[in-house]
């Protein structure tokens, strides 16, 4: 299949070199030094046992309309960069091209094709002047759950660090052609990626845990057992995951899993910083809104009260800000010990 993939970071790169090597026609929409470095020596992946792949004959350009009609697009940037691409992507619409969308988070079509009576309602945290949603229509998006970790190490050059799982699924829960077809094309490239009748709860897992662990860990700049083990932010954490199964609840979600169990997994993980934290540290805009600003939105739309996701997104978000405005990052630097 022709599939585009935009953007080549963490997950776009890990991604597209897996589909390269399966005998997919890949080619990456990015910019600047990615771009330059993938059309120099081609996309390269270090996978965690160290063993190095390079897909050369992927191509990279930065114009949309240049790349053309594909059967597949992947969306492999975080929530907040899609509005700045949006109208470009349909670009690289032909008649049946399907759009894959891995952001993390509360994605801006939930409501799409939902049923009950918040069908259609724009997730505003998302996809606030409506563009997203106008440009990629929701007949086109496959959902999908990225739990990989993977990082950017160089331009061109992304390192694997765990995980190979992408479900997908229809928003309509269908088993389509196309959705198998997808799964298919995930599952040859060597991840697991099986097709789900219910792609919004399998978000709500995921985001169980990236809602409460990554902006705590922003603002206290620890890892995820070093919250699970102090008293006071793992009650803090537990807290923030009951708000916000309250609000899933109401919206028809059911998780399969216990909040004590949740807990427990990402203690288990270790000394491992979030994806927010190391934004944070890299001077990078942190995904709040997406994993933490629509929680708190659904919150208002179903009368679930969220006091403690709340407060914890009014200080993330001004954390945000004054990165932004000084144009800095936030590192926490051990001091050198007195002779």
């Amino acid at each position: 299949m022709k599939v585009a993939i935009i953007g080549a970071g963490a997950i776009g790169g890990y991604v597209g070199v897996k589909l390269a090597l399966a005998g997919e026609d890949v080619t990456f929409i990015v910019r600047g030094a990615n771009l330059a470095a993938i059309k120099a020596n081609g996309m390269k992946l270090i996978m965690a046992d160290g063993t190095e792949h390079v897909a050369r004959g992927v191509r990279a350009t930065s114009d949309y309309a240049e790349a053309g009609p594909q059967d597949v697009v992947i969306l492999a940037m975080k929530a907040h960069q899609v509005e700045a691409v949006a109208r470009d992507v349909p670009k690289l619409f032909g008649p049946d091209t399907a759009v894959v969308t891995m952001q993390n988070g509360i994605p801006y079509w939930y409501f799409e094709k939902h049923g009950g009576a918040f069908e259609g309602t724009r997730v505003n945290s998302v996809d606030p002047s409506g563009v997203v949603g106008e440009c990629i229509p929701a007949r086109r998006v496959i959902g999908c759950v990225v739990y990989p970790a993977s990082e950017l190490i160089a331009p061109g050059v992304v390192k694997h660090i765990e995980g190979d799982r992408f479900p997908v699924g229809e928003l309509d829960g269908s088993a389509s052609e196309r959705v198998n077809r997808i799964s298919a094309c995930f599952t040859n490239a060597g991840f697991k990626a099986p097709v789900l009748d219910n792609i919004r709860a399998e978000i709500w897992l995921k985001l169980w845990g990236n809602l409460t662990f990554n902006p705590i860990s922003s603002l206290s700049h620890s890892t995820l057992v070093d919250i699970c083990e102090f008293p006071l932010t793992r009650a803090l954490a537990a807290s923030m995951m009951s708000e916000a199964q309250a609000v899933a609840l109401k919206l028809g979600i059911e998780f399969r899993v216990t909040l004590d169990k949740r807990i427990a997994g990402a203690e288990k993980v270790g000394r491992h910083k979030t994806s927010m934290l190391q934004d944070i540290e890299a001077g990078r805009a942190p995904e709040i809104d997406a994993l933490v600003g629509t929680v708190v939105e659904l919150g208002r739309l179903t009368d679930t009260p969220t006091p403690h996701i709340d407060t914890v997104y009014a200080l993330v978000k001004l954390l945000g800000k004054s990165m932004d405005e000084r144009r800095g990052r936030v590192r926490l630097q051990e001091m050198a010990q007195a002779a």
